[in-house]
């Protein structure tokens, strides 16, 4: 990754790494892919307000509980997913 072996320095993450996460890159000319990770960011978001609401409505509604059950367990993967994302640009990754 970086020059010296250990781990990339913030001007190699501002360039953008190549080929991470990406193992097709460089296949048939192609550029290496680059993380979305702003819109990694809103999708969660998206998620957890969606999914918490959903799971509140099916209380609500009377609908089995399992069901609001799966759109709480949804909304905490949203969660963990926002805090992933959250730590990955506040390392400096591009996106």
């Amino acid at each position: 990754m970086s020059r010296t072996g250990g781990k990339p320095s913030r001007e190699e993450y501002a360039r953008g790494l190549p080929d991470h996460h990406d193992p097709t890159a460089g296949l048939g000319g192609a550029a290496p892919a680059r993380s979305a990770l702003t819109l990694r960011l809103v999708l969660a978001a998206f998620g957890v307000v969606v999914c918490t609401v959903a799971g509140v409505v099916f209380l609500v509604a009377g609908v089995p509980v399992v069901f609001a059950v799966v759109m709480f367990v949804l909304a905490a993967v949203a969660v963990v997913d926002l805090g992933v994302v959250a730590r990955r640009k506040a390392r400096g990754e591009p996106g």
